[in-house]
Protein backbone atom coordinates (compact mmCIF):
# COMPACT_ATOMS: atom_id res chain seq x y z
CA UNK A 1 0.00 0.00 0.00
CA UNK A 2 1.50 3.11 -1.10
CA UNK A 3 1.97 5.48 1.77
CA UNK A 4 -0.23 8.35 1.92
CA UNK A 5 0.77 12.03 2.57
CA UNK A 6 -1.28 14.14 4.91
CA UNK A 7 -1.78 17.90 4.87
CA UNK A 8 0.50 19.72 7.54
CA UNK A 9 -0.85 20.43 10.58
CA UNK A 10 -1.90 23.50 11.59
CA UNK A 11 0.22 24.41 14.76
CA UNK A 12 -1.69 26.65 16.54
CA UNK A 13 -4.79 23.34 16.98
CA UNK A 14 -3.83 23.17 21.11
CA UNK A 15 -3.71 19.85 22.14
CA UNK A 16 -4.96 19.05 26.12
CA UNK A 17 -1.46 19.69 27.17
CA UNK A 18 -0.46 22.30 25.65
CA UNK A 19 -3.58 24.32 26.81
CA UNK A 20 -2.66 23.17 30.36
CA UNK A 21 1.02 24.42 29.77
CA UNK A 22 -0.34 27.47 28.35
CA UNK A 23 -2.94 28.24 31.22
CA UNK A 24 0.14 27.82 33.67
CA UNK A 25 2.68 30.07 31.86
CA UNK A 26 -0.58 32.69 32.03
CA UNK A 27 -1.36 32.18 35.61
CA UNK A 28 2.40 32.23 37.01
CA UNK A 29 2.51 36.02 35.01
CA UNK A 30 -0.13 37.04 36.68
CA UNK A 31 0.96 35.67 40.37
CA UNK A 32 4.27 37.53 39.44
CA UNK A 33 3.03 40.85 38.75
CA UNK A 34 0.54 40.08 41.57
CA UNK A 35 3.35 39.52 43.88
CA UNK A 36 5.45 42.83 42.78
CA UNK A 37 2.29 44.91 43.35
CA UNK A 38 1.89 43.12 46.96
CA UNK A 39 6.08 44.40 47.43
CA UNK A 40 5.77 47.77 45.85
CA UNK A 41 2.67 48.65 47.99
CA UNK A 42 4.83 46.86 51.17
CA UNK A 43 7.66 48.77 50.22
CA UNK A 44 6.19 52.42 49.37
CA UNK A 45 5.16 52.22 53.25
CA UNK A 46 8.63 51.48 54.43
CA UNK A 47 11.25 53.74 55.40
CA UNK A 48 14.11 51.84 52.71
CA UNK A 49 10.94 52.15 50.26
CA UNK A 50 10.80 49.91 47.44
CA UNK A 51 14.48 48.62 46.04
CA UNK A 52 17.01 46.34 46.34
CA UNK A 53 18.28 46.93 49.84
CA UNK A 54 14.30 47.12 50.63
CA UNK A 55 14.19 43.20 48.98
CA UNK A 56 17.19 41.86 50.71
CA UNK A 57 16.64 43.46 54.35
CA UNK A 58 12.93 43.52 54.84
CA UNK A 59 11.47 40.83 52.54
CA UNK A 60 11.17 36.91 54.42
CA UNK A 61 11.61 33.62 52.35
CA UNK A 62 8.17 32.86 52.18
CA UNK A 63 7.34 35.40 50.79
CA UNK A 64 8.30 34.45 47.21
CA UNK A 65 6.75 31.63 48.05
CA UNK A 66 3.07 33.43 47.65
CA UNK A 67 3.40 33.18 43.98
CA UNK A 68 3.29 29.06 44.19
CA UNK A 69 0.80 29.01 46.71
CA UNK A 70 -1.90 30.96 44.73
CA UNK A 71 -1.48 28.15 41.63
CA UNK A 72 -1.92 25.88 43.81
CA UNK A 73 -5.06 26.68 45.01
CA UNK A 74 -6.18 27.26 41.27
CA UNK A 75 -5.61 23.51 40.27
CA UNK A 76 -8.95 22.37 39.50
CA UNK A 77 -9.01 25.09 36.91
CA UNK A 78 -6.17 23.25 35.34
CA UNK A 79 -8.92 20.67 33.52
CA UNK A 80 -9.61 22.23 30.33
CA UNK A 81 -12.55 21.58 30.26
CA UNK A 82 -13.46 23.80 33.78
CA UNK A 83 -10.66 26.64 32.26
CA UNK A 84 -13.07 26.74 29.37
CA UNK A 85 -16.09 27.65 30.97
CA UNK A 86 -16.62 31.15 32.53
CA UNK A 87 -18.92 30.26 35.30
CA UNK A 88 -16.43 27.40 36.41
CA UNK A 89 -13.16 30.03 35.89
CA UNK A 90 -15.58 32.50 38.26
CA UNK A 91 -16.29 29.96 40.77
CA UNK A 92 -12.74 29.12 41.05
CA UNK A 93 -10.86 31.77 41.23
CA UNK A 94 -13.71 33.24 44.16
CA UNK A 95 -12.86 30.05 45.72
CA UNK A 96 -8.82 30.58 45.92
CA UNK A 97 -9.47 34.00 46.83
CA UNK A 98 -12.16 33.16 49.38
CA UNK A 99 -9.46 30.03 51.15
CA UNK A 100 -6.94 32.94 50.77
CA UNK A 101 -9.08 35.29 52.31
CA UNK A 102 -9.81 33.08 55.93
CA UNK A 103 -6.06 32.31 55.87
CA UNK A 104 -5.38 35.65 55.98
CA UNK A 105 -7.97 36.37 58.84
CA UNK A 106 -6.69 34.00 60.59
CA UNK A 107 -3.08 35.32 60.45
CA UNK A 108 -4.51 39.56 60.71
CA UNK A 109 -5.78 38.34 64.13
CA UNK A 110 -3.16 36.09 65.63
CA UNK A 111 0.22 37.71 64.12
CA UNK A 112 1.44 40.32 66.42
CA UNK A 113 1.66 43.65 64.95
CA UNK A 114 4.80 44.18 62.75
CA UNK A 115 6.26 40.78 62.69
CA UNK A 116 4.07 40.12 59.28
CA UNK A 117 3.43 42.41 56.08
CA UNK A 118 -0.49 41.91 56.29
CA UNK A 119 -0.94 44.72 53.96
CA UNK A 120 1.24 43.22 51.41
CA UNK A 121 -0.23 40.04 51.73
CA UNK A 122 -3.89 41.45 51.84
CA UNK A 123 -2.71 43.52 48.03
CA UNK A 124 -1.11 40.13 46.80
CA UNK A 125 -4.75 38.47 47.09
CA UNK A 126 -6.83 41.23 45.79
CA UNK A 127 -3.71 41.36 42.58
CA UNK A 128 -3.58 38.12 41.89
CA UNK A 129 -7.48 37.48 41.93
CA UNK A 130 -8.16 40.09 39.99
CA UNK A 131 -4.79 39.48 37.19
CA UNK A 132 -5.25 36.03 37.04
CA UNK A 133 -9.52 36.70 36.64
CA UNK A 134 -8.58 38.91 33.48
CA UNK A 135 -5.99 36.59 31.91
CA UNK A 136 -8.76 33.73 32.26
CA UNK A 137 -10.97 35.74 30.25
CA UNK A 138 -8.59 36.00 27.61
CA UNK A 139 -7.76 32.51 27.02
CA UNK A 140 -11.59 31.79 27.15
CA UNK A 141 -12.04 34.77 24.27
CA UNK A 142 -9.18 33.74 22.19
CA UNK A 143 -7.68 30.36 22.84
CA UNK A 144 -10.70 28.67 22.84
CA UNK A 145 -11.74 30.12 19.23
CA UNK A 146 -12.17 27.93 16.37
CA UNK A 147 -8.70 28.33 14.95
CA UNK A 148 -7.08 26.85 17.90
CA UNK A 149 -9.21 24.07 18.39
CA UNK A 150 -8.89 20.30 17.09
CA UNK A 151 -10.98 19.30 14.40
CA UNK A 152 -12.01 15.52 15.01
CA UNK A 153 -13.39 12.62 13.45
CA UNK A 154 -15.25 9.66 15.22
CA UNK A 155 -14.32 6.41 13.79
CA UNK A 156 -17.80 4.41 14.40
CA UNK A 157 -21.40 5.53 14.09
CA UNK A 158 -22.51 2.27 16.92
CA UNK A 159 -23.39 2.97 20.82
CA UNK A 160 -20.18 4.26 21.71
CA UNK A 161 -19.62 6.89 18.59
CA UNK A 162 -23.43 8.16 19.14
CA UNK A 163 -22.47 8.44 23.26
CA UNK A 164 -19.49 10.26 22.55
CA UNK A 165 -21.10 12.63 20.56
CA UNK A 166 -24.08 13.28 23.25
CA UNK A 167 -20.93 13.99 25.56
CA UNK A 168 -19.59 16.52 23.31
CA UNK A 169 -22.88 18.37 22.33
CA UNK A 170 -23.69 18.47 26.38
CA UNK A 171 -20.24 20.24 26.42
CA UNK A 172 -20.20 24.13 26.54
CA UNK A 173 -17.51 25.51 25.59
CA UNK A 174 -17.28 22.59 23.17
CA UNK A 175 -13.49 20.77 23.74
CA UNK A 176 -13.07 20.55 20.02
CA UNK A 177 -15.02 20.68 16.32
CA UNK A 178 -16.65 17.81 15.69
CA UNK A 179 -16.44 17.33 11.35
CA UNK A 180 -18.70 13.68 11.45
CA UNK A 181 -18.15 10.44 11.63
CA UNK A 182 -17.10 7.71 10.05
CA UNK A 183 -18.59 4.10 9.56
CA UNK A 184 -18.43 1.44 7.40
CA UNK A 185 -22.03 0.28 7.60
CA UNK A 186 -23.50 1.87 4.44
CA UNK A 187 -27.03 2.22 6.56
CA UNK A 188 -25.48 4.55 8.63
CA UNK A 189 -24.08 6.54 5.85
CA UNK A 190 -25.58 9.87 5.14
CA UNK A 191 -27.79 9.87 8.23
CA UNK A 192 -27.00 12.21 11.46
CA UNK A 193 -26.26 11.68 14.91
CA UNK A 194 -27.39 14.97 17.19
CA UNK A 195 -27.38 16.95 14.04
CA UNK A 196 -23.49 15.54 13.38
CA UNK A 197 -23.21 13.68 10.14
CA UNK A 198 -22.08 10.43 9.36
CA UNK A 199 -19.72 11.30 6.08
CA UNK A 200 -18.55 8.00 5.14
CA UNK A 201 -16.77 4.59 5.23
CA UNK A 202 -13.37 3.78 5.87
CA UNK A 203 -12.37 4.25 2.26
CA UNK A 204 -13.09 7.34 2.76
CA UNK A 205 -11.24 8.09 5.39
CA UNK A 206 -7.86 9.56 4.08
CA UNK A 207 -9.97 12.15 2.05
CA UNK A 208 -12.12 13.55 5.00
CA UNK A 209 -8.96 13.91 6.60
CA UNK A 210 -7.42 16.33 3.75
CA UNK A 211 -11.10 18.19 3.43
CA UNK A 212 -11.51 18.90 6.57
CA UNK A 213 -8.12 19.24 7.94
CA UNK A 214 -8.64 16.97 10.48
CA UNK A 215 -6.23 16.22 13.38
CA UNK A 216 -7.61 13.69 15.77
CA UNK A 217 -9.28 10.28 15.08
CA UNK A 218 -11.77 8.97 17.82
CA UNK A 219 -11.80 5.17 17.67
CA UNK A 220 -15.17 4.17 19.16
CA UNK A 221 -15.72 0.61 17.37
CA UNK A 222 -16.71 -2.12 20.34
CA UNK A 223 -17.47 -4.64 17.84
CA UNK A 224 -15.42 -6.44 14.99
CA UNK A 225 -13.68 -3.95 12.83
CA UNK A 226 -13.32 -4.40 9.08
CA UNK A 227 -9.23 -4.98 8.32
CA UNK A 228 -9.22 -1.71 5.71
CA UNK A 229 -10.25 0.41 8.67
CA UNK A 230 -8.08 -1.00 10.95
CA UNK A 231 -4.78 -0.18 8.44
CA UNK A 232 -6.48 2.95 7.51
CA UNK A 233 -5.87 3.34 11.35
CA UNK A 234 -2.64 2.49 11.86
CA UNK A 235 -1.81 4.34 8.21
CA UNK A 236 -3.32 8.01 9.94
CA UNK A 237 -1.29 7.43 13.04
CA UNK A 238 1.72 7.10 11.19
CA UNK A 239 1.15 10.36 9.33
CA UNK A 240 0.67 12.21 12.37
CA UNK A 241 -3.22 12.19 12.98
CA UNK A 242 -3.69 11.11 16.28
CA UNK A 243 -5.62 8.60 17.21
CA UNK A 244 -7.89 8.27 20.50
CA UNK A 245 -10.11 5.75 22.10
CA UNK A 246 -13.12 6.67 22.97
CA UNK A 247 -12.97 5.61 26.82
CA UNK A 248 -10.03 7.66 27.20
CA UNK A 249 -11.44 10.68 25.51
CA UNK A 250 -14.36 10.20 27.65
CA UNK A 251 -12.65 9.66 31.10
CA UNK A 252 -10.24 13.49 29.78
CA UNK A 253 -13.36 15.31 29.00
CA UNK A 254 -15.61 14.14 31.81
CA UNK A 255 -13.19 13.02 34.45
CA UNK A 256 -15.59 9.80 34.81
CA UNK A 257 -15.29 5.89 33.28
CA UNK A 258 -17.85 4.79 30.91
CA UNK A 259 -18.67 1.55 32.79
CA UNK A 260 -21.95 0.91 30.40
CA UNK A 261 -19.98 1.09 27.32
CA UNK A 262 -16.99 -1.38 29.16
CA UNK A 263 -16.71 -5.22 28.30
CA UNK A 264 -17.50 -7.40 31.46
CA UNK A 265 -14.14 -8.38 31.86
CA UNK A 266 -12.65 -4.66 31.87
CA UNK A 267 -12.10 -4.84 35.89
CA UNK A 268 -9.74 -8.01 35.46
CA UNK A 269 -8.21 -6.92 31.93
CA UNK A 270 -7.41 -3.12 32.63
CA UNK A 271 -8.74 -1.58 35.39
CA UNK A 272 -6.99 -3.74 38.75
CA UNK A 273 -3.86 -3.09 36.64
CA UNK A 274 -4.22 0.61 36.23
CA UNK A 275 -5.58 1.19 39.50
CA UNK A 276 -2.69 0.02 41.80
CA UNK A 277 -0.51 2.69 43.26
CA UNK A 278 3.48 2.66 44.14
CA UNK A 279 3.95 2.09 47.92
CA UNK A 280 5.50 5.60 48.37
CA UNK A 281 2.03 7.13 48.07
CA UNK A 282 0.42 4.85 50.29
CA UNK A 283 2.76 5.82 52.99
CA UNK A 284 2.45 9.38 51.60
CA UNK A 285 -1.35 9.31 52.05
CA UNK A 286 -1.75 7.87 55.26
CA UNK A 287 0.79 10.53 56.23
CA UNK A 288 -1.91 12.94 55.02
CA UNK A 289 -4.64 11.18 56.59
CA UNK A 290 -2.95 11.17 59.80
CA UNK A 291 -2.00 15.46 59.61
CA UNK A 292 -5.57 15.58 58.15
CA UNK A 293 -7.21 13.77 61.08
CA UNK A 294 -5.60 15.54 63.60
CA UNK A 295 -6.12 19.01 62.05
CA UNK A 296 -9.68 17.66 62.50
CA UNK A 297 -10.07 16.68 65.58
CA UNK A 298 -8.73 20.42 66.39
CA UNK A 299 -11.58 21.80 64.87
CA UNK A 300 -14.20 19.53 66.27
CA UNK A 301 -13.31 20.18 69.65
CA UNK A 302 -14.23 23.89 69.70
CA UNK A 303 -17.22 23.30 67.77
CA UNK A 304 -18.49 20.93 69.83
CA UNK A 305 -20.26 22.67 72.45
CA UNK A 306 -21.63 24.71 70.12
CA UNK A 307 -23.41 22.21 67.80
CA UNK A 308 -24.37 20.08 70.49
CA UNK A 309 -26.31 22.48 72.14
CA UNK A 310 -27.41 23.57 68.96
CA UNK A 311 -29.18 19.96 68.10
CA UNK A 312 -30.05 19.13 71.85
CA UNK A 313 -32.20 22.44 71.14
CA UNK A 314 -33.51 21.44 67.85
CA UNK A 315 -34.82 17.74 68.11
CA UNK A 316 -33.27 16.28 71.40
CA UNK A 317 -30.29 13.14 71.96
CA UNK A 318 -28.81 11.51 70.92
CA UNK A 319 -26.23 14.39 69.33
CA UNK A 320 -24.03 11.44 67.45
CA UNK A 321 -25.12 9.06 64.80
CA UNK A 322 -23.40 5.72 64.57
CA UNK A 323 -23.76 3.45 61.10
CA UNK A 324 -22.40 0.25 59.92
CA UNK A 325 -20.32 0.87 56.59
CA UNK A 326 -18.19 -1.10 53.98
CA UNK A 327 -14.66 -0.17 53.84
CA UNK A 328 -11.95 -0.80 52.08
CA UNK A 329 -11.99 -4.51 50.59
CA UNK A 330 -15.56 -5.18 52.25
CA UNK A 331 -14.37 -4.48 55.65
CA UNK A 332 -17.40 -3.77 57.67
CA UNK A 333 -16.96 -0.67 60.31
CA UNK A 334 -18.81 1.88 61.77
CA UNK A 335 -19.47 5.59 60.80
CA UNK A 336 -19.00 8.38 63.25
CA UNK A 337 -20.94 11.84 62.50
CA UNK A 338 -23.24 14.64 63.80
CA UNK A 339 -26.92 13.77 63.48
CA UNK A 340 -28.73 15.30 61.09
CA UNK A 341 -32.00 13.54 60.91
CA UNK A 342 -35.28 13.11 63.05
CA UNK A 343 -34.91 10.53 65.27
CA UNK A 344 -36.35 7.35 63.88
CA UNK A 345 -36.17 8.84 60.42
CA UNK A 346 -35.99 5.07 59.19
CA UNK A 347 -38.25 3.41 61.59
CA UNK A 348 -40.35 1.54 59.27
CA UNK A 349 -36.34 -0.91 58.98
CA UNK A 350 -35.63 0.01 55.36
CA UNK A 351 -32.74 2.02 54.15
CA UNK A 352 -33.25 4.36 52.27
CA UNK A 353 -30.09 6.92 50.46
CA UNK A 354 -30.34 11.06 52.09
CA UNK A 355 -31.62 12.88 49.27
CA UNK A 356 -31.86 16.43 48.22
CA UNK A 357 -33.91 18.75 50.58
CA UNK A 358 -35.04 15.16 52.53
CA UNK A 359 -37.93 15.69 55.04
CA UNK A 360 -36.34 13.64 57.18
CA UNK A 361 -33.21 16.31 57.82
CA UNK A 362 -33.73 18.75 60.73
CA UNK A 363 -33.08 22.39 60.56
CA UNK A 364 -30.21 22.15 62.42
CA UNK A 365 -29.25 19.20 60.40
CA UNK A 366 -29.72 21.33 57.21
CA UNK A 367 -26.75 23.79 58.48
CA UNK A 368 -24.62 20.69 59.62
CA UNK A 369 -25.00 18.99 55.46
CA UNK A 370 -24.36 22.70 53.75
CA UNK A 371 -21.21 23.34 55.63
CA UNK A 372 -20.40 20.04 56.05
CA UNK A 373 -19.71 20.36 59.89
CA UNK A 374 -21.85 16.92 60.30
CA UNK A 375 -19.18 15.08 58.99
CA UNK A 376 -16.75 16.46 61.53
CA UNK A 377 -16.61 13.14 63.66
CA UNK A 378 -15.41 11.19 60.89
CA UNK A 379 -12.06 12.39 61.23
CA UNK A 380 -11.93 10.17 63.95
CA UNK A 381 -12.59 7.27 61.36
CA UNK A 382 -9.34 8.89 59.51
CA UNK A 383 -7.08 8.45 62.57
CA UNK A 384 -8.72 4.76 63.48
CA UNK A 385 -8.10 3.58 59.68
CA UNK A 386 -11.17 3.31 58.63
CA UNK A 387 -11.17 5.78 56.36
CA UNK A 388 -9.22 8.49 54.04
CA UNK A 389 -9.38 12.10 53.32
CA UNK A 390 -10.13 11.05 50.05
CA UNK A 391 -12.48 8.51 48.47
CA UNK A 392 -15.10 7.04 47.58
CA UNK A 393 -18.18 8.16 49.60
CA UNK A 394 -18.75 4.90 52.50
CA UNK A 395 -21.85 3.03 51.37
CA UNK A 396 -24.54 0.64 53.68
CA UNK A 397 -23.96 -2.86 52.79
CA UNK A 398 -27.88 -3.28 52.07
CA UNK A 399 -27.35 -0.58 49.20
CA UNK A 400 -24.08 -1.97 48.15
CA UNK A 401 -25.91 -4.87 47.74
CA UNK A 402 -28.93 -3.80 45.53
CA UNK A 403 -26.86 -1.77 43.69
CA UNK A 404 -24.42 -4.09 42.36
CA UNK A 405 -27.20 -5.96 40.74
CA UNK A 406 -27.74 -3.10 38.30
CA UNK A 407 -24.97 -0.96 38.15
CA UNK A 408 -21.70 -2.71 36.42
CA UNK A 409 -18.25 -3.18 38.40
CA UNK A 410 -19.47 -1.34 41.60
CA UNK A 411 -18.06 -3.52 43.77
CA UNK A 412 -14.68 -2.32 42.31
CA UNK A 413 -15.15 0.81 44.10
CA UNK A 414 -14.67 -0.89 46.94
CA UNK A 415 -10.74 -1.48 46.01
CA UNK A 416 -9.75 1.48 48.25
CA UNK A 417 -11.11 2.99 51.76
CA UNK A 418 -14.31 5.34 51.50
CA UNK A 419 -13.39 9.38 51.81
CA UNK A 420 -14.51 11.92 54.01
CA UNK A 421 -14.78 13.55 50.37
CA UNK A 422 -14.05 12.16 46.96
CA UNK A 423 -13.89 13.20 43.63
CA UNK A 424 -17.63 12.10 42.70
CA UNK A 425 -18.64 13.85 45.91
CA UNK A 426 -17.20 17.08 44.37
CA UNK A 427 -18.63 16.63 40.94
CA UNK A 428 -22.05 15.68 41.91
CA UNK A 429 -24.93 15.87 44.06
CA UNK A 430 -27.07 13.02 46.22
CA UNK A 431 -27.59 10.21 44.84
CA UNK A 432 -30.91 8.82 45.20
CA UNK A 433 -31.81 6.11 42.09
CA UNK A 434 -29.76 3.65 40.67
CA UNK A 435 -28.97 6.41 37.51
CA UNK A 436 -27.41 8.99 40.01
CA UNK A 437 -25.82 6.12 41.33
CA UNK A 438 -23.97 4.80 38.06
CA UNK A 439 -23.01 8.73 37.74
CA UNK A 440 -21.04 8.99 40.83
CA UNK A 441 -19.40 5.23 40.22
CA UNK A 442 -18.12 6.84 37.19
CA UNK A 443 -16.69 9.37 39.17
CA UNK A 444 -15.23 7.24 41.63
CA UNK A 445 -13.60 4.28 38.88
CA UNK A 446 -11.94 6.99 37.43
CA UNK A 447 -10.76 8.24 40.77
CA UNK A 448 -9.52 4.97 41.36
CA UNK A 449 -7.72 4.46 38.19
CA UNK A 450 -5.78 8.03 38.56
CA UNK A 451 -5.21 8.51 42.37
CA UNK A 452 -2.63 9.93 43.39
CA UNK A 453 -1.17 13.17 45.52
CA UNK A 454 -2.22 15.69 42.75
CA UNK A 455 -5.63 14.68 42.73
CA UNK A 456 -6.10 14.17 46.18
CA UNK A 457 -4.94 17.50 47.01
CA UNK A 458 -7.63 18.67 44.17
CA UNK A 459 -9.91 17.30 45.48
CA UNK A 460 -8.98 18.72 49.04
CA UNK A 461 -9.25 22.48 47.95
CA UNK A 462 -12.49 22.19 46.27
CA UNK A 463 -14.08 20.78 49.16
CA UNK A 464 -12.99 23.46 51.08
CA UNK A 465 -14.29 25.99 48.32
CA UNK A 466 -17.64 24.21 48.85
CA UNK A 467 -17.47 24.27 52.73
CA UNK A 468 -17.04 28.06 52.25
CA UNK A 469 -19.65 28.83 49.98
CA UNK A 470 -21.95 26.16 51.87
CA UNK A 471 -22.94 24.43 49.09
CA UNK A 472 -22.90 20.92 50.82
CA UNK A 473 -26.62 19.15 51.10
Amino acid sequence: MATLQMPQKPTWRLRTPERRALLFIGDSVASLLALLIALYIWGSSDYLKFSLEFLRVRTDFWIYLLPFLWILMMTELYDVRRAGNRKETFQGIATAAAVWFILYMIVFFIATKGTLPRRSVAAFIIAASSLTLAWRLIYINVFTAPAFMRRVIIVGAGRAGCEMVRVVKGIWPPPFFLVGLVDDDPEKIGTRVEDVPVLGGGDKLFDLIRQYQVTDLVFAISGPMNPDMFQALLDAEEQGIEVTSMPALYEELLGRVPIFLLHSDWVLRSFIDQSHTNGMYEVAKRLMDIVGGLVGVLLLLPLLPFITIGILLDSGRPVFYTQERLGKNNRLYRILKFRTMYQDAEKDGKPRPAVENDERVTRMGRFLRKSHLDELPQFLNVLRGDMSLVGPRAERPSLVAELQHSIPFYRARLFVKPGLTGWAQVNFGYASDAAANAVKLEYDLYYIKHRNLLLDLVILIRTVGTVVGLRGQ
